[in-house]
């Protein structure tokens, strides 16, 4: 158990990183690649899937992370919302299955997303696609990891022939001024589309707007860290644990290369 008074940080990294693999592996026997899941499913709303593996998760986590560092708020997707978050300095942001559609139906790129936020930005952030046994980590101003080797985007080149993911009509927006890129596969889980821009395996991820605080409070720090930028389309980065955790479309680049395409995609 940490003081709220210490720098929590690099005690906390190892704990949280060890709750996050076993989160993974109680999700592995609810999983059946290229098939329905084992989990009971059923809907919130319409059309937004929960899965028995999601709230086994939540658990977990809740309980895990809180004992952890019990003077952190908590906000999940999965947790009914208590508004005493907003009055904590730190808080936790956790996905306990970000990408439940994927995982419900036999797709790989799901993960645990698991971000520690202090006055509205993150510094922490794990992510563990366990799937593809990649554990991504970062630690506000320590550098990001990838299975421990060093994430670092290389800060020159142009958009020729960018590799882009995300939504189709602002793949399209991106295009019309940007010319011809390559259109990569929509990665269903948003945290594993910022964490591969922040790998170098996508060069441009574009998020819808209504994006919540869970699906991307980890990945921002892993990308942040790699040396890359995740902005609203006003240049504007984004503010975690507040009153409504959603925000509004998004760009996730290099930096170097970030002014040029919030230019693109504000034309």
């Amino acid at each position: 158990m940490l003081s709220s008074s210490t720098q929590p940080i690099a005690t906390l990294a190892p704990a949280v990183r060890d709750a996050a693999r076993r989160a993974g592996e109680m999700a592995l026997p609810y999983y059946r690649a290229g098939a329905q899941t084992a989990a009971r499913l059923w809907y919130k709303g319409q059309s937004s899937p929960v899965t028995e593996a999601d709230i086994a998760l939540d658990t977990f986590l809740k309980e895990h992370l809180s004992a952890l560092f019990p003077q952190a708020g908590w906000l999940s997707e999965e947790t009914a919302d208590d508004p005493s978050r907003l009055d904590q300095s730190y808080v936790w942001i956790v996905d306990p299955i970000d990408g439940t559609r994927a995982f419900a139906t036999g797709h790989s790129d799901w993960a645990i997303s698991i971000a520690l936020v202090k006055d509205g930005r993150p510094v922490l952030g794990i992510l563990h696609a366990p799937i593809h046994e990649c554990l991504y980590e970062a630690r506000i101003g320590e550098g990001a990891w990838c299975n421990s080797e060093r994430l670092s985007l290389a800060q020159d080149g142009d958009f020729s022939r960018a590799r882009v993911a995300g939504p189709k009509p602002l793949v399209d927006r991106f295009e019309r001024q940007i010319g011809p890129v390559e259109r990569l596969p929509k990665v269903p889980s948003l945290a594993l589309r910022l964490a591969r821009v922040a790998e170098g395996t996508i060069d441009v991820g574009l998020v819808s707007a209504n994006a919540q605080d869970w699906d991307i409070a980890a990945a921002d720090l892993i990308l942040q860290e790699a040396g890359g930028l995740l902005t609203g389309l006003d240049g504007s980065i984004p503010i975690y644990n507040r009153p409504q955790p959603s925000h509004d479309e998004m760009i996730a680049v290099a930096s170097r290369l970030h002014p040029r395409a919030i230019g693109a995609m504000r034309a």
